[in-house]
């Protein structure tokens, strides 16, 4: 019976040093798995970085991730969200075309979802818009009827929701 395939949303602390991220995904492109989003900053520890990534597959393929990202000497904790009740958000900015006679318009589907317009010319809206990436997908949807010159979006980050902590582990679980 075929597996089902859906999106995992993992995060990996690993030790804050250069090279660690091409040698993370390039233990996913010698898998043959794709990244859909990645998102890595420092913690509150500057020795640790937290890598948020997310990838298509069944719960055998996400298995077969973590056991290989362990296996990194960098990597200090794998975390999977895809079981765990977590808080999901991403940030997009969006360069619409905003003519006079369509930014009241613009300004209401902005409005309706939390967004901001942070920049604005004679021709143009930049809109800030975060919140999950069905979120993000549906604004874009609706602003594409005014022509959207340029996107860009951060990849998604995750927190365990309530007192669980994935950023305070080191590689003894304190």
């Amino acid at each position: 019976m075929a597996q089902l395939q859906q999106q995992h949303t993992i995060t990996v602390l690993v030790e804050n040093r250069p090279g660690v991220l091409a040698r993370t995904a390039g233990l996913f492109a010698r898998r043959g798995f794709n990244i859909e989003s990645l998102s890595v900053s420092v913690t509150d520890k500057p020795e640790i970085s937290r890598m948020t990534i997310v990838v298509g597959g069944d719960h055998r393929v996400l298995e077969q991730i973590t056991k290989q990202l362990n296996k990194l000497i960098e990597v200090i904790k794998v975390v999977d969200y895809t079981e765990t009740a977590a808080v999901e958000r991403e940030l997009a900015l969006i360069k619409v075309n905003a003519e006079a006679n369509v930014r009241s318009e613009i300004m209401q589907i902005v409005e309706i979802f939390r967004g901001r317009i942070i920049d604005m010319s004679d021709k143009t809206f930049i809109i800030e818009v975060t919140g999950s990436p069905e979120k993000l997908d549906k604004i874009t949807d609706l602003l594409t009827t005014y022509g959207i010159r340029e996107s860009v979006r951060t990849g998604v980050i995750a927190m365990a929701r309530g007192a669980k902590t994935a950023a305070r582990a080191g590689r003894d679980g304190e």
